[in-house]
């Protein structure tokens, strides 16, 4: 096995980490992606690529039971050609596969930048790790049950994190500025049977604040008990639908069980998930973080020319905290989901429409 370092420079919290591990197919039936704790609780080397260009796919089976026995690394397979269908089993059991092509959709094409993601990946987990653990967990429950018990895990390893020393070093180092209130962070009108809900903080670019989120909750409530109402047209004003939830309130609430309640409580996902069939979306500009998990639940979503979609947690120590483990990975797919999230990559808005995260171009 050899190694491929990863940058730390932004690494926060120790992991022994900076190492993107190398294996194959054969050091995972041995038990080799096994997750390892040093000594002092720290996690070592928690990512791990795996070769996949000269697999004996005969022993795929082996490494799938051998990954379902133990928590393992987080694992990125590689190959440089399309993979045949006998490596779709495995492929479902990685994080996500970096290829040409494969069966099914854990796959991304990544053209010839394969080992910047493996350096993005190796970075991003290294400053990280228990986020992008805890990310990979949460996937795999939130891609398996209903949308509602999705939401509870989602929240509860969110609120989790809140707590964790990789969210408390971002926010020691990342200054907080006062949010500004105003009139109207969420404009309503009514034309016939259509409702028009518009996103009005044009100058953060929309960021989902405890306001917004409110006043999006109100406008949904309204369309939830007026059978007349059709449709509900959703979009924001400004540069952008929604640069996701504002980073000026992160870590506000007094404390962690309490912030799990009112994310349950005040979740804008379950409401558009309920009137899914009503919400129309339309989106455009960077929608960041919430500004695509929260639309995402709605059965048709549409994006104007240029939009873009990032989902950047990780980073802060966090994980998806809007619901888009659950709405994103219900369209893309978990694995997909991943890879968005443990590279903070901003996917365009051609792969989107090829992925199904939107729907139609406007």
């Amino acid at each position: 096995m050899t190694t491929l370092k990863a940058s730390t420079r932004y690494q926060r919290v120790p992991c022994h980490a900076g190492l993107v591990q190398r294996l194959d197919v054969t050091d995972l039936v041995d038990g080799a992606a096994r997750l390892d704790l040093g000594a002092d609780g720290t996690v070592d080397r928690p990512v791990a690529a795996v070769d996949l260009d000269r697999a004996d796919w005969s022993l795929a089976p082996r490494a799938v039971q051998a990954l379902g026995t133990q928590h393992h690394k987080i694992l990125v397979g590689v190959a440089s050609s399309p993979l045949p269908p006998a490596a779709r089993g495995l492929m479902k059991a990685l994080a996500f596969t970096v290829a040409p092509g494969g069966p099914g959709r854990s796959w991304i094409d990544a053209g010839s930048t394969g080992d910047a993601v493996l350096e993005q990946v190796g970075s991003v987990v290294a400053n990280a790790p228990l986020a992008a653990l805890t990310l990979i967990d949460v996937l795999d429950v939130t891609s398996s049950c209903s949308v509602e018990r999705g939401l509870v895990a989602e929240s509860l390893a969110y609120s989790t994190l809140l707590a964790g020393p990789e969210f408390g070093q971002w926010r020691a180092t990342t200054p907080r500025r006062e949010v500004p209130t105003g009139d109207s962070p969420v404009v309503v009108t009514r034309e016939g049977a259509v409702l028009q809900v518009v996103l009005n903080r044009p100058a953060r670019h929309n960021a989902f604040g405890h306001e917004v989120r409110n006043g999006l909750l109100e406008a949904l409530e309204v369309a939830r008990l007026d059978d007349s109402i059709a449709r509900v047209e959703l979009s924001g004003a400004g540069p952008s639908f929604c640069s996701g939830g504002d980073l000026d309130e992160f870590g506000t609430t007094p404390d962690v069980a309490t912030a799990h309640v009112v994310r349950l409580a005040a979740s804008a996902g379950l409401a558009v998930h309920r009137l899914r069939d009503v919400v129309r979306p339309v989106l455009h500009g960077a929608c960041i973080g919430a500004g695509i998990e929260v639309p995402a639940f709605a059965s048709r979503v549409r994006a104007r020319p240029g939009t873009s979609f990032a989902l950047p947690e990780t980073g802060f120590g966090l994980v998806p905290g809007a619901g888009g483990t659950v709405s994103v990975t219900r369209r893309i797919g978990r694995w997909r989901t991943a890879w968005l999230a443990l590279t903070g990559y901003r996917l365009g808005l051609d792969r989107a429409l090829a992925w199904g995260l939107v729907d139609e171009l406007v």
